[in-house]
């Protein structure tokens, strides 16, 4: 059963953070309910509408940004205590904006994550999860990775907090001990308990658009259902559960970072389905289900990044009549549209005020000029699905041109959802501090928004540089750097594969375990910067391009990584032994090569090397066919294979134009092969490069292989 919702914009208010809108609960059965939301001037804002205005209740002064809110109250008793974080310390505040909590929880970082039920309060910062009993420490936990959001489900009527961390786990805690661990499919954002009322069932969003349903037991989670991210959406930021459909079950409202606002129902078996999806222009921060605008109208309420309230509301927004019929509006709507035009003017008045003082200002010889201040929220993140990064950057005002600059090869990949216009610079990549790209993007009016992919080659490592200019008077930019590092294509896993032939680098030196921790966090994505506890330290990782693996164990004075591709043992040879003759640390360096490996990479590269050459192949003939067509009125004469090139010219010409230099990229990684495999023998074999593309344009696997192995 699909719905039909339809926008309403509330209130504007700062910018919002994670989870930070939330709605009190209904005085009657289908009253409206009153919102709460927090922004980062430190402002938290209650209203309520009235007549269709949005009518506050209360407002806060400014402050310290707030980063989390939650509601709380005595158990068995509505939740309409209202607590938010900003820095270490938690407040709260009653439905009607009295202050009757001030509390301080000493802690070093700022608070990220938050949980309030009953008397109970369960705060995060990035590593560390503080538990207080009426603002008295009871548990305490460090975590070996990031801390994105923090749940309670109850079991036996006891709270058992659940963490989502970076490192794709949700950790299950009983006390300070940690219970169990739970692996999900992408590195948790996330989590929403599926009842609001408490119960074992925990939803969890990742960063990279999956989401999926828990049932959290004693010793161990089973999972319910999982939601893949076929369609390449954003990254999951805030979860709710509500009846929106009217059947009798709660459905899972969902918030995207690129602004898709989703509502999931269940079929007749309990199977999750989408039955409603709108895009707003950014990312929704909090998304909220209940009853805002009128009486016994149910909607889905959210809130953006640069403080929109808006909601989604089943009430009919827009009447239609016949021809020669009038619409009939009603009184309420007649003064809505009236109350529009009188602010339109309005603003238009203040507008040109502006515009006059400003000029007055810019002519005058004891004016100073200030910069303004604007906040940017940017995600760059490894995607699994076509090894490539996504750099998303979003700003509270319109973006006017963004600058992108790299000292490294880096190709710019196509985004569908991009509209800005992209031009290149020349670069002089020979100069010591030469730039590999420098690519200019003129965004189109009113976009607050910009997504792009790049794909980095692996062993080449350096800064990725993003200057980001508003359109706002005087001119101003902020920069954001992003590191590429030497094995920039690895993610994070949980297991290895023992049967694949394996290449080992051992380390042996005068190391603490923070060094060489430093050098694994300078070489290797989602490494937790922070040193991990304990003498010993192992982390899996798989190349998101090739599947190879690595393993990586280290600890005081010693470390091993074994990988199933010799260029990645080389690659981190090369940089660990550089980083430690940095620190004056002599290094005791050991190999154990195994030829095996090689062939087992090649057979793993052949299936992407043979797909690209055929589409190469194909791309290559559209031209002449196309001739050949026009020169004998059909294509009729053609043989099969040939129509069918010609038939899907388009969607070739597609797929090549979103793949740059891939077949360049394959190349590339089979020649590092070739001279990484004779690199650990103590042979030189560059001189031979050239026979190996010559091989290569004529690719068959059993040559290919031949040619390897000869000495």
């Amino acid at each position: 059963m699909e719905i039909q919702l339809n926008r309403v914009d509330y209130i504007q208010v700062g910018v919002t953070s994670q989870k930070t809108m939330r709605l009190l609960p209904a005085l009657g059965k289908k009253a409206t309910q009153k919102v709460a939301v927090a922004d980062h001037d430190g402002v938290l804002t209650c209203f309520g509408m009235k007549k269709g205005e949005a009518v506050p209740v209360f407002k806060t002064l400014p402050g310290q940004k707030i980063t989390r809110m939650d509601l709380g109250g005595a158990a068995g008793t509505p939740q309409e205590k209202i607590f938010v974080c900003s820095g270490s310390q938690v407040r709260g505040f009653t439905k009607k904006g009295k202050q009757f909590l001030t509390f301080e929880a000493n802690l070093t970082e700022s608070i990220n994550a938050m949980h309030v039920s009953g008397a109970d309060l369960f705060v995060c910062a990035s590593y560390i999860y503080n538990h207080y009993c009426d603002c008295k420490d009871q548990d305490y936990f460090l975590c070996g990775d990031k801390i994105n959001d923090i749940t309670c489900s109850s079991l036996d009527s006891r709270q058992v907090p659940v963490l989502a961390c970076q490192d794709r786990v949700l950790r299950v805690l009983k006390g300070s001990e940690l219970s169990y661990d739970v692996e999900v499919p992408g590195p948790p954002s996330v989590l929403e308990l599926y009842n609001r009322d408490g119960g074992e069932q925990v939803l969890f969003g990742t960063t990279d658009g999956k989401i999926g349903l828990l049932q959290i037991g004693e010793k161990e989670a089973a999972t319910k259902w999982e939601i893949d991210n076929d369609k390449k959406k954003g990254g999951v930021l805030c979860i709710d559960t509500y009846d929106i459909v009217g059947d009798g079950v709660s459905d899972v409202l969902v918030g995207r970072d690129d602004g898709s606002v989703e509502v999931y129902g269940f079929d007749s078996s309990g199977d999750p389905t989408l039955r409603f999806q709108h895009v707003l222009s950014e990312s929704v921060t909090s998304v909220q289900g209940g009853c805002v605008g009128k009486e016994s109208y149910d909607e889905v309420l959210t809130a953006t990044y640069t403080g929109w309230v808006t909601g989604l509301t089943t009430e009919p927004q827009k009447a239609e009549a016949g021809p020669g019929e009038e619409v009939k509006m009603s009184k309420e709507t007649q003064s809505k549209v009236e109350a529009l035009r009188a602010e339109l003017e309005q603003l238009q008045v203040k507008v040109l005020q502006g515009r006059e003082q400003y000029q007055q200002t810019s002519q005058s010889s004891t004016a100073v000029s200030s910069v303004p201040v604007f906040s940017i929220n940017d995600k760059f993140s490894l995607c699994r699905d076509d090894a490539s990064y996504s750099l998303t950057l979003e700003v509270q005002t319109a973006i006017d041109n963004l600058l992108l600059q790299s000292d490294v090869p880096i190709d710019l990949l196509d985004v569908d959802k991009n509209s800005a216009v992209v031009s290149f610079s020349e670069c002089d990549s020979e100069q010591p501090s030469g730039n590999f790209l420098l690519a200019t993007y003129r965004c189109q009016a009113n976009t607050t928004r910009l997504e792009l992919k790049v794909r980095s080659i692996e062993g080449q490592y350096g800064t990725l540089q993003a200057y980001v200019t508003p359109r706002l008077q005087p001119k101003t930019c902020q920069v954001r750097r992003y590191q590429i590092k030497p094995l920039s294509l690895h993610q994070r896993s949980h297991h290895m594969d023992p049967d694949r032939p394996m290449n080992r680098l051992s380390l042996v030196g005068q190391f603490s375990l923070a060094e060489i921790h430093s050098w694994v966090v300078f070489c290797l994505p989602e490494v937790p910067e922070k040193t991990p506890a304990g003498d010993s330290v192992t982390f899996y990782f798989q190349n998101t391009f090739l599947g190879t693996q690595l393993e990586a164990t280290y600890s005081r004075g010693e470390g091993h990584f074994r990988s199933d591709n010799i260029s990645t043992i080389s690659i981190l040879s090369d940089v660990l032994s550089k980083e430690a003759t940095k620190r004056k640390i002599n290094l005791n360096i050991s190999y154990d090569i195994n030829d095996d490996s090689v062939s087992h990479t090649l057979s793993m590269i052949h299936p992407k090397l043979e797909c690209q050459l055929v589409l190469a192949r194909k791309v290559q003939l559209i031209d002449a066919l196309k001739e050949l067509q026009v020169h004998e009125g059909n294509a009729d004469f053609l043989v099969p294979e040939y129509r069918s090139i010609l038939d899907e010219s388009s969607s070739l010409l597609d797929e090549f134009k979103k793949q740059p230099a891939h077949l360049e990229r394959l190349y590339g990684m089979i020649t590092d092969l070739y001279i990484d495999k004779y690199k650990f023998k103590g042979q030189n074999v560059k001189t031979r490069v050239s026979a190996l593309l010559e091989i290569l344009d004529q690719y068959d696997p059993n040559s290919l292989l031949d040619f390897f192995n000869e000495a």
